[in-house]
């Protein structure tokens, strides 16, 4: 196809930049236009009439169309081009020609002539999205931004159509690019769980934003005037507001979290992150993203519940082993009433705690006391009950929870007033601030004994994880109770008949001094076996004895009162030691069982001579005491203890004047720290060390070596100890 394919027209000066003339005429200066643009644009350009064939046409056109070296005038569309581009063309002029309308910027895509098809390299690939398939640019197309111009001459049909043509087949490419892009980024966004927001580089609003008011039910108008932060929470907002103007002001990310008010009227839990985007030095805009993270928040404060509860769980357990524990150690109620009282105030943060029991005729309850270091009396009644008591018919927390077998629970004020009809009177509105209460019967078989009591300074919530672990403590403490309850009337019982087995007064002697202490172990463990006595024989000579009864309790009680009640009786009809142990050997092996140990010293002294016989059935042996020479143990050889039947040994012995003699029980030297053999030592060594004016005074000797033997040791059982001594003779 040649270059110029419109009609002659004459060249004319004033083309391709040279000035025109003042003299050109005005169809000179038509022509050099129509010249200048058929020649010379890079827009196609063709002109068609009204049988749709093409008049005019520049080689731009030609050549964009793909049909080079094609002459296209005189020839309509589909003589000339493909079949397909051939029917868009005609589809247009139509169109135009029927309807006297421009068509503008309708593109057409065009094939390349085959030398000129681009690699398909150059196109950036497809990527595929949700929704419709986008539309793609062959590799080897062009695509021409075409309009279809009529032209206007008189009235009605156009007389013909103009044609231009200019490739944006990079353009094209170019947008296709953005819009995947586009659709990529928005793809994205919509398959999670973000919400994207813009904002002007002074943090205003830019741009509507739908999705987020689609979550807070704002208006166009609202989200204009306040955006996002219009619908942060009030307790956030304040923190969120100045942040986000700090690092606007500094151009610097913005990172947060904070709670969003729903169109339910609920707030939510979002993460934001917005980041400034720059061109060149200067931010233009900022991008935010929020994530909408109430799940995950949900689920780490049920996480986190879950774990406290666990936690509290854990605690409450280990508090009731160790409540079990210390029960297990605790013998007497008022020590029962501080473990479960120091116990359950800890566990739930109670104020104020009692424990009351019910008396005799299960019609009162009074209140113990728990136990204090140094409050209780030693070997007395252990717990202390209040002096008026409450009714078990009386409106109170503890009367309810003993007449109903039920826990009783009043977490306000209010709610005790609602349940008892009044304030709870007298012995505890003693603590006028009390404002929660827990009442718990203490059942044992399944009968009320008494009731515990905790409250509150403030209102208190009981959780039903607390009223379990609560009744689990009052149970442990009704049986704990119970326990103490039978070990007070035993150990009361027992002790009476120990002490009621011990001499009253020692016999007073002109030429002979007794001195005797008797220790039960530990305040409030069970009474042991330990016994003494001193009595007249019927020759006027003295029977003095010490023994350890193995056991604890009654039965060791009873075992120390038929032992020495058969030794009194032996003394009195052969008073000779040996005959005496040889006897207590044949009672035990005729009435004691064959576990049963006992151990006696046995002495009959002239209390005018101080000569006397002894005999030792396995019992420690006696401490010598002398004014003028060291303290040491007896070297007589002990015999087996009774029940192990042996012959008898009887030696002489005497106790000169100036002279003490101790005899004591093994819990004067023998602990859980310290064996016999160190105990022995040790009290040979603490009666070296006694002033002479205690060892010249019995009492004062007794004492000092129990003082000074049981210093810095826990006494573990009962502790004997008798002194004879000869004062020296007057002037």
């Amino acid at each position: 196809m040649s270059t110029d394919t419109s009609v002659p027209h004459p060249r004319v000066s004033g083309v391709e930049g040279q000035p025109m003339e003042a003299s050109d005429t005005p169809d000179s200066v038509d022509s050099a236009l129509y010249s200048t643009l058929m020649g010379q644009a890079p827009a196609g350009l063709a002109f068609f009439d009204t049988d749709l064939r093409c008049l005019r046409a520049n080689a731009a056109l030609v050549e964009l169309l793909g049909v080079p070296g094609t002459d296209p005038r005189r020839r309509r569309p589909a003589e000339f081009l493909p079949a397909d581009l051939a029917a868009a063309f005609e589809s247009a002029l139509r169109t135009v020609l029927d309807e006297g309308r421009a068509i503008s910027e309708a593109d057409l895509t065009v094939p390349r002539p085959r030398e000129e098809a681009r690699p398909a390299a150059v196109v950036e690939p497809p990527v595929p999205v949700p929704g419709p398939p986008a539309t793609e640019l062959a590799a080897g197309s062009r695509v021409l931004a075409c309009s279809w111009l009529p032209v206007r001459g008189g009235e009605g049909r156009p007389p013909g159509v103009v044609l231009t043509a200019l490739e944006v087949t990079e353009r094209r490419r170019a947008e296709e690019v953005i819009r995947r892009k586009e659709q990529r980024y928005r793809s994205l966004v919509e398959a999670s769980s973000q919400v994207v927001w813009v904002a002007s580089p002074d943090g205003g609003v830019i741009d509507d934003a739908p999705e987020w008011r689609s979550i807070t039910g704002q208006t166009p108008d609202d989200y204009a005037v306040g955006g996002w932060l219009a619908v942060v929470h009030p307790e956030d907002r304040p923190r969120i507001e100045a942040t986000w103007r700090e690092c606007v002001a500094d151009n610097r990310v913005f990172e947060t979290n904070y709670r969003i008010r729903t169109k339910t009227g609920t707030y939510r839990h979002f993460d934001v992150r917005a980041v400034p985007i720059w061109r060149g030095d200067t931010v233009i805009e900022w991008v935010g993203a929020n994530t909408d993270v109430t799940g995950q928040r949900e689920a780490e404060e049920m996480r986190g519940r879950l774990t406290e509860q666990l936690s509290a769980a854990a605690l409450r357990t280990a508090r009731l082993q160790q409540a079990t524990s210390m029960l297990a150690e605790a013998l007497t109620v008022s020590q029962v009433v501080q473990v479960i009282t120091e116990v359950g105030r800890s566990a739930i943060g109670a104020d104020y705690s009692a424990v009351a029991l019910l008396d005799d005729d299960k019609l009162r309850l009074s209140i113990v006391t728990p136990s204090q270091p140094g409050a209780e009396r030693d070997g007395h009644e252990s717990h202390a009950p209040s002096r008026e008591g409450i009714k078990v018919g009386d409106q109170t927390v503890m009367s309810v929870a003993v007449r109903e077998s039920r826990p009783f629970l009043a977490e306000h004020p209010d709610s005790l007033r609602l349940q008892l009809g009044r304030d709870e009177a007298g012995l505890f509105r003693q603590h006028t601030e009390e404002r929660a209460w827990v009442g718990l019967p203490l059942l044992a078989a399944g009968a009320p004994i008494g009731a515990l009591r905790f409250s509150f300074t403030r209102p208190r919530e009981i959780t039903e994880e607390e009223r379990v672990f609560l009744e689990a403590l009052a149970g442990q403490c009704a049986l704990a109770v119970e326990r103490a309850l039978l070990f007070e009337r035993e150990h009361k019982t027992a002790e009476e008949l120990q002490r009621s087995l011990l001499p009253s007064d020692l016999p007073q002697l002109p030429g002979m001094v007794l001195a005797a202490r008797y220790n039960p172990a530990t305040r409030h463990v069970q009474v042991g076996g330990d016994w003494y006595d001193v009595f007249r024989l019927p020759d006027d000579r003295l029977a003095v004895a010490v023994s350890d009864v193995m056991g604890k309790g009654v039965l060791a009680a009873a075992g120390m009162g038929r032992v020495r009640n058969a030794l009194r009786a032996l003394a009195l009809n052969d008073p000779r030691p040996a005959a005496v142990l040889a006897g207590l050997d044949r009672l035990f092996s005729a009435t004691e069982d064959e576990e049963q140990f006992t151990t006696v010293a046995y002495a009959v002294i002239d209390p005018e001579t101080g000569q006397g016989a002894f005999s030792n059935a396995g019992h420690p042996p006696p401490l010598l005491i002398s004014a003028d020479s060291p303290a040491r143990l007896s070297g007589l050889e002990p015999g087996t203890p009774l029940g192990w039947p042996s012959q008898r040994q009887q030696t002489n012995f005497s106790i000169p004047t100036g002279n003490t003699v101790v005899f004591y029980s093994d819990g004067l030297v023998e602990n859980r720290r310290r064996g016999v053999d160190a105990g022995l030592d040790e009290l040979v060594s603490v009666a070296a060390d006694a002033p002479p004016e205690v060892v010249g005074d019995p009492e004062r000797l007794v004492d000092f070596l129990v003082d000074r033997m049981l210093a810095g040791y826990e006494q573990v059982d009962d502790v004997t100890v008798l002194a004879l001594h000869v004062p020296p003779k007057a002037g």
